[in-house]
């Protein structure tokens, strides 16, 4: 039985639900009369149900694909503006239990170096993502009790949010470990990280126990209700994903949006961001042996439809994808990329040797994070290292109201500007204080309330005469 607030996840996540609604797609993938209700629907930016999203999907209609992608874009700039923010993952440990078929890390892999970062190799890490320029960081570990048990995770947010070098500093820290208890959650709460992060990896639960052989992680009702149990601990931000490849695309989206509306019919807040992942080749990984992939079409299609669906949530793609894909979807709805990315144990010190792999998968855009910003201007985005919502407490449902009605371009755009001349005089090349001068001098006087463009001004000027740091609205 189907229900959206129901807090088992074979009933939120209901398998003849998402089958009956990819059916009604089928149906109607033509119907003009329902895809333009949709449609006019959608330019409400208040949302679409996962079943209307479906029927979206599968049109074939180039003219309603024109349409989507124009309202994906317009809904992305109504609610992130042209804000890009930007992030890294830092991999601590690749030791796990599981024996997840798609991820190099799985038990049974012997060719991979397994390697735990201690809390010094941690703190040398983290000074060379803040010698980059990085102030907002994913944590990234294998699910193993023994090697990574939570008091190791908790040890390490501590780490990295003790270093102060010269004027680096991580003020935010999401986390992407496996699934765990109420109890361990609400650790997590009080060590202060932002973002809890998982990914489903795929909704289709026999699929899912096939992938995930053996391990904890074959457990598909504990993985899938740990988002409920992360928000009932107090953890109001928490990313989703699948890893697009695995199942149909058709029914991942499907049941990407079920999750969505569930959370925010059981707790009130939505995910506050969802990412988009593909299987990418790893170690013993080859992406060709899962008969789901899509193609870059389908996937395009896939973020602008995200974006449609759930107006609100930040949206994230990693190193995963080419430089020519990551173009595409940022002006489909993504509003977060890493840059200058490693996927090994350690790596940002110094580059990992080949006999020593540890990564979890290859990266396609190898660019530097000082490459990545440039990139980002040159295309008229605001590079973003913006962590004020966390720190201020817009966080939950209040971030969500904020970003709902709009109100959070006023903190947000003045904000963006600020970390990024933050980073100009801290890390910027001539080339990059060139561009970056020209676009924050243009976006200021793009700022509709007058008091934030005043305000704002006065911090920019006042950072690179007095060398404060850290203003944010």
């Amino acid at each position: 039985m189907y229900k959206v607030d129901s807090r088992v996840a074979e009933e939120f996540i209901n398998h003849d639900e998402i089958m009956d609604t990819i059916a009604f797609a089928e149906e109607n993938k033509n119907n003009r009369e329902v895809l333009e209700k949709i449609l006019e629907k959608a330019k409400k930016e208040k949302g679409l149900s996962h079943r209307e999203a479906a029927v979206l999907l599968l049109s074939e209609d180039d003219a309603i694909q024109d349409e989507i992608y124009k309202l994906a874009k317009k809904i992305k700039e109504d609610h992130y503006g042209n804000r890009i923010v930007l992030f890294a993952p830092l991999y601590l440990s690749n030791y796990c239990i599981n024996g997840c078929t798609y991820c190099p890390y799985h038990s049974k892999n012997k060719n991979i170096r397994r390697k735990k970062l201690t809390q010094e190799e941690i703190k040398k890490e983290v000074i060379a993502l803040q010698d980059m320029g990085h102030k907002r960081l994913a944590i990234e570990l294998g699910e193993d009790p023994v090697n990574n048990p939570i008091e190791y995770v908790l040890d390490s947010i501590k780490t990295i949010y003790s270093i102060k070098h010269k004027n680096g500093q991580i003020r935010r820290v999401n986390v992407n470990i496996a699934a765990t208890t109420v109890e361990n959650y609400k650790k997590l709460k009080d060590a202060g990280i932002g973002t809890y992060i998982l990914f489903q990896e795929t909704y289709n639960k026999k699929s899912y126990e096939e992938l995930h052989p053996t391990g904890p992680k074959h457990n598909y009702d504990y993985h899938t209700e740990a988002m409920d149990r992360a928000m009932e601990a107090g953890i109001d931000d928490v990313g989703m994903g699948v890893l697009f490849g695995l199942e149909t695309y058709k029914y991942e989206l499907v049941g990407l949006l079920m999750h969505a509306e569930h959370l925010e019919a059981t707790f009130g807040v939505g995910p506050h961001t969802i990412s988009v992942p593909r299987i990418q080749p790893a170690d013993d990984i080859d992406p060709h042996e899962f008969k789901n992939q899509l193609s870059d079409d389908i996937f395009e299609k896939i973020v602008a439809l995200i974006r449609v669906s759930v107006p609100y949530t930040g949206m994230i793609i990693s190193t995963r994808e080419s430089k020519r894909v990551r173009e595409r979807v940022l002006q489909l709805g993504v509003s977060q990329i890493s840059g200058g990315s490693k996927t090994s144990v350690g790596g940002y010190v110094e580059e990992e040797k080949e006999e020593d792999n540890s990564q979890q998968f290859d990266v396609s855009d190898n660019r530097t994070l000082e490459e990545v910003i440039d990139w980002l201007i040159e295309l008229g985005y605001i590079p973003s290292f913006c962590t004020a919502c966390y720190r201020e407490g817009r966080t939950g449902d209040r971030f969500m109201k904020l970003c709902k009605s709009g109100q959070i371009l006023n903190c947000c755009q003045p904000n963006a500007l600020m970390t990024l001349k933050e980073y100009m005089l801290d890390y910027g090349n001539e080339r990059t204080k060139g561009l970056s001068e020209k676009l924050i001098e243009e976006e200021l006087k793009k700022i509709p309330n007058e008091v934030v463009k005043k305000r704002a001004t006065e911090y920019i000027n006042e950072m690179e005469t007095v060398g404060k740091r850290d203003f944010r609205f």
